[in-house]
């Protein structure tokens, strides 16, 4: 059974904004926004015909939401290098899709404020189904060119051997 460290000290929630994702044992610079994890599972109705008229309720299959990745657009080609594997345009007829490793598990790290890893959680079997190369460009706009990439996945847990960090303080001289 997993064991949980308790840091007496801390009252705050972690915040959303510090955060980082690693794929092929690297992380990927300029990830700039990571959507929900989230998961649903369906709720299967039943009823023998002689009980009341109220319902039985049990779980169903589960489904794993689409997780979407937001990066200002740098000269780093992991994005792209990964959706070529799903879709790779003018490759010849039969090499479109790389089935070898388009798939990927990947890795998302929430980190506290001294940027110590408080959360990690993997997500297994990954792969690009939407990529966005470029933003609209607007020559009257004011903003960072964002790319983003809409990765289907198979299910995504905690990794509990992440326990709460020790909080640095600082030394008074």
């Amino acid at each position: 059974m997993a064991q949980f460290s308790v840091n007496a000290q801390r009252l705050d929630p972690y915040k959303n904004f510090k955060f980082r994702v690693k794929w092929d044992d690297r992380y990927v610079a300029g990830v700039s926004k990571v959507s929900l994890l989230k998961r649903t599972t369906e709720v299967v109705k039943h009823r023998s015909g002689g009980d009341p008229s109220t319902s039985f309720k049990s779980p169903g299959r589960t489904e794993y939401d689409a997780i979407t990745l937001e990066a200002g657009v740098t000269q780093d080609l992991e994005f792209v290098k990964w959706a070529n594997k799903v879709w790779n345009f003018g490759s010849g007829l039969g090499g479109e899709v790389s089935l070898a490793d388009f798939r990927k598990d990947i890795i998302v790290e929430l980190l506290n404020e001294a940027g110590q890893v408080a959360l990690s959680y993997a997500v297994f079997r990954c792969w690009v189904s939407e990529y966005q190369a470029l933003p609209d460009l607007d020559a009257n706009a004011n903003a960072v060119a964002i790319s983003k990439l809409k990765l289907e996945n198979e299910g995504w847990e905690r990794d509990y051997a992440v326990l709460e960090p020790g909080e640095p303080t600082f030394v008074e001289p």
